[in-house]
């Protein structure tokens, strides 16, 4: 059974190997943005927390213990337009899929992100502003290992037109193909290593998008009333209507490979495999992370130690020269 404070893979350590260590915030940090479906002003503040508390959100909104959600793959509630979490109490959070990509991406294991509304923030439909946020505060390791995920052996779903895998490899690696029936978009893949600062440098910047018919729906249908080209990129009948471009020629594939790192840390902790996306979403990403979770010889706990650091240190690109899981 997966039980995100098993210590029992990490209490043979070497004391003369190196062991990366979980990290949190220095300091709280704000920050005000609108939220996409709802198209209110939300206030988001992240704060430091403990050791192995994860990532948990808090509606500062709600009265009691009902204002906690953790983010966790088996508090998803909803992945029709975002990875929306919600409790027992039927509180929710959605779109924390670009913040949870951002303290993935900066080795943050421990965060309490507090919001007055029902959604993450848009800001510019990236994950690059909560990276500045991380970096803003700052990052100090904590007295405990950081807790991994290795990947024994593959594991494979299908959800609708989209197929997802994930399988062992040394560190973690994303595979992501996308195939629209657009000129724009077409048919586009990228494969990375998430390492040596990778995710700041090639994925955090990529804006979510969409296409004008479907943007034109959901404003009809009462929804996406925050979305604009300020935070999305939309493709219009002729091209790209946002007037400054893309920031990536394949800046569309490049945002599914950060949804991907985004839906996959709800797995409650970084997992060590090469995972493949065949236009796939939220929804396949959150099947596949139950189904490698229920099968208890599919994964196992390790730590990452050797000569290793994390992806963002003290705000910096430092390289992750060695990430294996042992």
């Amino acid at each position: 059974m997966f039980d995100q404070n098993d210590q029992a893979a990490m209490t043979d350590l070497d004391q003369n190997e190196p062991v990366v260590r979980q990290r949190t915030l220095k300091s709280s940090i704000n920050c005000t943005g609108v939220g996409l479906h709802s198209g209110e002003k939300i206030s988001m503040t992240m704060k430091p927390a403990p050791v192995n508390t994860g990532v948990v959100f808090h509606r500062t909104d709600i009265n009691g213990k009902g204002a906690v959600i953790p983010a966790r793959f088996d508090r998803v509630v909803d992945t029709r337009l975002c990875s929306v979490l919600g409790n027992e109490d039927g509180v929710t959070v959605g779109t924390v899929e670009h913040v949870m990509a951002a303290l993935a991406g900066c080795g943050i294991d421990n965060v309490e992100i507090e919001l007055n509304g029902a959604e993450v923030p848009i800001m510019d439909g990236s994950s690059e502003p909560f990276v500045f946020l991380i970096e803003c505060a700052g990052i100090v390791e904590q007295d405990a290992p950081r807790r991994v995920i290795r990947v024994l052996k593959r594991v494979e779903v299908s959800y609708g037109s989209g197929h997802v895998a994930i399988s062992p490899a040394d560190t973690q690696i994303i595979d992501i193909e996308i195939d629209f029936d657009s000129q724009v978009v077409n048919r586009q893949e990228m494969s990375l290593k998430v390492v040596n600062g990778a995710f700041r440098k090639e994925l955090a910047k990529a804006r979510t998008f969409g296409f004008l018919h479907e943007v034109e729906a959901l404003w009809e249908a009462g929804l996406a009333k925050g979305g604009s080209l300020d935070n999305a990129i939309v493709v219009g009948h002729e091209g790209v209507m946002n007037e400054d471009g893309l920031r990536f020629d394949d800046e569309f594939v490049r945002h599914k490979a950060l949804d991907a790192i985004g839906d996959l840390y709800l797995a409650g902790a970084p997992l060590i495999g090469r995972f493949e996306g065949v236009c796939s979403g939220h929804a396949a990403n959150n099947k596949l992370v139950r189904a490698l979770l229920a099968d208890e010889s599919a994964w196992e706990w390790g730590v990452l130690r050797g000569d290793a650091v994390n992806d963002a240190v003290d705000g910096g690109l430092e390289a992750e020269r060695v990430a294996a899981a042992v």
